[in-house]
């Protein structure tokens, strides 16, 4: 796929704009007249600015919770984690999922044959299409994210369909990720960081933020990273260029907020997820050895754009508007890896696609807070549109021969010829076209001095899909479709400390779209097919405590969600809706800093997701694919005592077996990885500080099938990283 220049005008315009910056700002302190303002930037555009970080600054207090706002972890009938830039940076995330390892109740997976981001949320699939970016969906880059685009992550727990609307993605059932876009502090910054991993991969990344104006009401924030080389996996080879520009402006009742982004990630010979036999799980490769084809390759070049207003109509009642906008290309060339014997042999096919995205997406809202006699309400009234088309087009080898190797000794064959497809390469005809739109409506009641809060709210959703042929263009189905998803949550703060929670809520998500073919060259009868939406139903009940300095939260949920996956039926491979899931489970997550200088971060959950109703009773009360029964993260980060600026940190993550298929006759063993670093503040003089980093992720170079499936019903592993060293230095002037 073309990949053209790094985009220069963004650069050039912030970087004036920081220019601008610094002259205003040295006006400023020239100007006795004017009086210091400490600004509380935000993404949202809202008065509040961002939630304040918990002690420990790993996580924060609060984060946003869907059309009802930002709101402290105390107040919201919910189970929510915002993980923080601090954490982000001290771990040295480069993605999502980095991030996400932190959280006991996530996983992260893969894509269907590809290499896109999967999150598995209370053992639930939430594709990277439906992570929200400031509120909005769609926007981001759907098969990765770099972390310099965001300062927070915030992971919502459970399904959300009234709170951030159905994702268009056709996922989120299980919980709702959220990426806060960073802004301009009070403080200038200027941060340039170098860094390099295993295989020899460097970085080079850019931190510049300014405010200006004579009450620093302008803010510009110019995020910019390049990584490029090879990866700890032999032959892998990843190349990521990303930009961010962040902007923002306030007055006494307005505030405005807008963000472009720009990010091309290229990956070549990435190591392909592995299809295991019928009756045996194959026995994990060296953490290092690739099974790729050098000749496979996917690349993805997005540009994307958000604006966000509010307006304070008076000091009760407030106005909103958003919208965005994200354009959208993937060229692939790829081979999954199918295992035929217990020595590892194999079969590859190759699968070519092009693709292009356009999104557009916009909401409008109210917020207004009054009182009728002791009880004080926060109404608020909001509506939303999305609209998505896909372009695509695909080659596959099909009735040829497929490539053969092995996974413990691959070796690299020539490109097959493809011999089956459907539609241009060159020119991708529209193949799908998505369109939500929704009102919604909500009060959260007030008691007893705020010791009480019931919310209940109602969102009427509408859902249209229409699928058309990639060959000719000619529409060949679709639906429209609405439904109304009801919220009730109650929040009892038995003391200062202790808040008791529960709550109702729905999920609803587009239907399926059947797959062309089964990722191992076998069709699919209906392939194409588009499913009409489907909803879940969770029912949740909690405790939440806080001291301050340590807090901690503890959930029982259960949730039942219909299921789709390829059946077959005679001679014929088909894919539909063919029962029914039930998903309960126990999380407890804790944070702080119980004792000067010792950070803690992490938790354990245990799922229970069993198949309840299937087709002719078949597997009936089996576990679903892919879904263990145990997780748990466990981080800690020690300030050592008489060494100023130095910090340890280390982190284990257990997740227990897994099954690879509905007859539960497969299974993949759990796993534990340890994950250590260390950190290093110093002044090096003339008011700069630089900061080391360096950072071992699985110590012990464990072999591992980190995840089955993703995907609904399919059973592909994915494999444990190998031991990767990391080290970066960054300089703030």
């Amino acid at each position: 796929m073309h990949s053209p220049a790094f985009p220069l005008r963004p650069v050039a315009v912030a970087l004036s704009f920081w220019a601008l910056g610094s002259a205003a700002s040295a006006q400023n302190q020239a100007a006795a007249t004017l009086e210091t303002v400490t600004v509380e930037a935000s993404a949202d555009a809202s008065a509040e600015g961002l939630s304040k970080p918990f002690a420990g600054g790993q996580v924060a207090r609060g984060g946003r919770v869907g059309l009802l706002g930002t709101q402290d972890i105390m107040d919201t009938p919910f189970q929510l984690t915002s993980y923080t830039n601090a954490l982000i940076q001290d771990q040295q995330a480069k993605s999502v999922a980095d991030v996400l390892l932190n959280d006991p109740a996530v996983r992260s997976a893969r894509g269907f044959g590809n290499f896109q981001e999967i999150y598995m949320l209370r053992g639930l699939p939430m594709y990277s299409d439906d992570v929200s970016y400031n509120g909005l969906y769609g926007l981001l880059p759907r098969q990765y994210v770099a972390s310099e685009f965001f300062e927070r992550v915030e992971v919502l727990h459970g399904a959300s369909a009234f709170l951030n609307g159905a994702a268009p993605g056709g996922s989120n059932l299980g919980g709702a990720i959220s990426l806060v876009p960073k802004r301009a502090g009070s403080e200038a910054l200027n941060r340039v960081t170098l860094g390099v991993q295993s295989g020899g991969q460097g970085s080079a990344a850019v931190d510049l933020s300014r405010r200006f104006g004579p009450d620093q009401s302008t803010g510009v924030r110019l995020n910019a990273v390049r990584r490029d080389g090879d990866t700890a996996v032999d032959g892998e080879n990843r190349r990521l260029t990303a930009l961010g520009l962040g902007l923002d402006w306030r007055s006494r009742n307005v505030r405005l907020s807008a963000d472009v982004g720009y990010q091309n990630d290229k990956l070549k010979g990435a190591r392909p997820s592995v299809t295991p036999g019928a009756d045996f799980i194959p026995r994990v490769p060296d953490n290092k050895v690739n099974y790729a084809q050098p000749w496979t390759y996917s690349n993805a070049e997005d540009v994307f754009a958000s604006a966000r207003a509010e307006w304070d109509l008076n000091d009760r009642i407030t106005a909103w508007a958003a919208a965005g906008v994200r354009r959208g290309k993937e060229g692939n060339s790829l081979a999954s890896t199918t295992v035929i014997n217990r020595a590892g042999d194999a079969n590859t096919g190759r699968f070519d696609n092009q693709r292009e995205d356009d999104v557009s997406t916009s909401e409008l809202g109210l917020r207004a807070r009054f009182a009728t006699g002791a009880v004080q309400h926060q109404v608020v009234a909001s509506a939303s549109w999305f609209r998505h088309e896909e372009r695509n087009a695909w080659d596959m080898l099909w009735a040829g021969p497929t490539v053969p190797t092995n996974i413990y000794h691959p070796w690299a064959s020539g490109r097959p010829a493809t011999d089956f497809g459907s539609g241009n390469l060159a020119n991708p005809l529209r193949a799908q076209e998505d369109r939500t739109q929704s009102v919604a409506l909500a009060d959260t009641l007030s008691f007893y001095d705020e010791r009480v809060r019931l919310t209940l709210g109602l969102r009427h959703q509408t859902i249209e899909q229409n699928s058309f042929s990639n060959a000719t263009g000619v529409k060949t189905g679709g639906y429209k479709e609405s439904a109304t998803t009801p919220v009730a949550g109650l929040v009892f703060k038995a003391t200062d400390q202790l808040a008791l929670y529960g709550n109702y809520v729905e999920g609803l998500v587009k239907g399926d779209t059947a797959p062309n073919d089964d990722g191992n060259g076998n069709l699919v009868a209906n392939g194409g097919q588009v499913f009409s939406p489907y909803r879940s139903k969770q029912k949740e009940i909690g405790l939440k405590w806080d001291n301050q300095t340590v807090g901690a939260t503890l959930a029982f949920y259960t949730m039942d969600r219909p299921v789709s996956y390829l059946q077959a039926r005679g001679a014929d491979l088909v894919y539909g809706s063919f029962g029914k899931q039930r998903y309960r489970g126990l999380e407890v997550s804790v944070f702080g800093e119980p004792v000067k200088g010792l950070r803690v971060l992490g938790g354990m959950s245990f799922t229970q997701a069993k198949l309840h109703e299937t087709q002719g009773g078949v597997d009936q009360g089996n576990t679903a694919i892919g879904v263990p029964r145990r997780q748990l993260t466990l981080g800690g980060e020690w300030d050592v005592p008489g060494v100023h600026g130095l910090a340890l940190n280390a982190r284990v993550i257990h997740t227990s077996s897994q099954f690879a298929n509905t007859a539960n006759t497969l299974k993949v063993s759990g796993w534990t990885r340890t994950d250590l670093g260390v950190r290093y503040l110093m002044d090096i003089g003339n008011d700069r500080l630089l900061t080391l980093r360096a950072r071992v992720d699985n110590v012990f170079d464990k072999q591992y099938w980190a995840s089955v499936g993703g995907y609904p019903g399919a059973n592909y592993l994915v494999q444990s990283a190998p031991r990767t060293f990391a080290l970066s230095a960054s300089v703030d002037f």
